[in-house]
């Protein structure tokens, strides 16, 4: 249970989001733009980033700063030819957060903090599971000291398994996607880890992401990755509580307090501990 409670106050300190938004890191003229429309800006050093780009993008990830307390770098998976080169560059810069694309074990997490640069000993890792692997370790991943954090990743676990898409022709999650989902929040939550939901792809459809974004602030998610500014404003107005959500939470509160026992009648209905945990986490978003 220690374990479990110092793990919990890493999750409480973990600030990025609730909108944190892709840019490619081979578009440096993007930086700054992503940067003032989000809370927080992934650097993108894998899939949006062609092969024979790498390394200028690289480059651009050393020669534009931003602010490291808002910024994540996304590197290759471990084991392909950039993992170690992106690792370098990310130690010439003061960013000290990165995910790990398609991370499946915790010795990949581990090469990280253990590469023989000195500043990789304090870097944070979210760990983005996207394979069918890396989604069934999520608990293992979740429990290394050096992640902070843990994401899911819809296509690239589908493709893992030999799929053609996360979706129906109704736009709707198929079922292995939304057991992925769930599997990784689970692990993340069990350890006290950030959970972020992956991206929604059709960016037009914003009555489509802001259903989603409504459902991961439900369920528990920290915070959804989003690859389009004008995706930003919708993931903010769902992870903020509306003034009704408010004004519940809080004469919920007050008449827990003027009850002073454990369960209680509130507008008709039982109250117990985890109702007014749930009133507690509305006002913790609003702050």
């Amino acid at each position: 249970m220690a374990g479990i409670q110092r793990t919990q106050h890493v999750a409480e300190h973990f600030t990025m989001g609730p909108a944190v938004l892709f840019c490619p890191a081979d578009r440096p003229e993007r930086y700054a733009k992503a940067a003032q429309r989000a809370d927080a800006v992934i650097l993108d050093l894998e899939d949006a980033v062609a092969p024979d780009a790498k390394e200028q993008a690289r480059k651009n990830l050393i020669e534009q700063p931003l602010d490291p307390e808002r910024t994540i770098v996304r590197i290759n998976a471990a084991g392909t030819p950039d993992f170690a080169l992106d690792l370098d560059a990310v130690a010439q810069t003061a960013y000290r957060t990165v995910m790990l694309a398609k991370a499946e074990s915790a010795e990949q997490l581990r090469a990280i903090a253990d590469g023989g640069v000195q500043p990789r000993a304090s870097i944070r890792v979210i760990a983005l599971c996207e394979t069918a692997l890396g989604v069934l370790r999520a608990a293992e991943l979740a429990q290394e000291p050096n992640v902070v954090g843990l994401m899911w990743g819809a296509e690239d676990l589908v493709a893992s398994l030999g799929g053609t898409a996360s979706r129906d022709e109704a736009g709707h999650y198929r079922a292995i996607a939304r057991q992925a989902r769930a599997q990784v929040l689970l692990a993340a939550g069990a350890f006290g880890k950030a959970a972020i939901d992956a991206v929604y792809l059709d960016i037009p459809d914003t009555a489509g992401l802001t259903l989603e974004v409504r459902d991961a602030v439900a369920s528990g998610f920290t915070a959804t990755a989003c690859i389009h500014p004008s995706q930003v404003p919708v993931i903010r107005d769902g992870y903020s509580p509306s003034e009704a959500q408010l004004g519940q939470a809080r004469e919920l509160l007050a008449a827990a307090a003027a009850a002073g026992n454990g369960v209680f009648r509130f507008h008709g209905a039982m109250v117990d501990g985890p109702v007014l945990r749930h009133a507690e986490q509305v006002l913790r978003r609003a702050r």
